[in-house]
């Protein structure tokens, strides 16, 4: 007598959710304006820290002269050679150490999120942002940030280009990280304007 067994269901793979990443990605960013307060703490503390090597330390090496990055209107390749033939080579040294490869390695990065939480929050205080989708609120408050965070990256590898290699330093390449500051700020500046507008029209609709 021959047993029939019952036939195996055929098992069929699940197929991969192609917008899961995205979603995950735009719910993770979303997250990030229950975090604004924290965040601006520890930028504003990154940056207190930044600020006091700069005062205290760094312009003492360079007999009084601002760092690069604090020009916010650039400099001209005289300018930048006499910071660099100021500081030598054991104090390029130095803030190569403890600013690019430390704090300022970072920062941009911190502030950016930082920047983005912001954007988030004072964003979702307005009805018109407040009722568009999940993604596009992430994804404008991601353009808005996302150039500036790449310019101050790249100015950073300039300047410790710079420090690194004094040889590298001539009036092309001090004008280009001139000009790398300049857009940083530049960039920086969209979405803190930004920022103050959402806040104040926030402000305006509770008044």
């Amino acid at each position: 007598m021959t047993s029939r067994l019952p036939a195996k269901a055929r098992t069929i793979p699940a197929e991969p959710d192609p917008y899961g990443l995205g979603r995950s990605l735009t719910a993770t960013i979303l997250r990030l304006s229950r975090h604004a307060g924290a965040l601006c703490f520890l930028s504003a503390a990154v940056f207190i820290a930044m600020t006091v090597l700069e005062f205290f330390y760094f312009r003492q090496l360079s007999g009084g002269l601002p760092s690069l990055d604090m020009r916010i209107f650039g400099f001209t390749p005289d300018e930048g050679m006499a910071w660099l033939t100021a500081l030598g080579r054991r104090g390029g040294e130095i803030i190569l150490v403890w600013h690019y490869l430390t704090f300022d390695l970072l920062f941009p990065a911190l502030l950016s999120v930082t920047l983005v939480s912001l954007i988030l929050a004072t964003g979702r205080r307005l009805r018109a942002f407040r009722v568009l989708p999940g993604q596009l609120q992430s994804i404008f408050a991601l353009v808005l940030v996302l150039p500036y965070t790449l310019a101050d990256y790249v100015q950073n590898i300039a300047v410790a280009r710079l420090l690194s290699d004094f040889l590298s330093a001539n009036p092309d390449s001090l004008s280009f990280a001139s000009l790398l500051i300049v857009t940083k700020f530049a960039l920086l500046a969209i979405p803190a304007i930004v920022i103050a507008a959402f806040w104040l029209a926030g402000q305006a609709r509770q008044a």
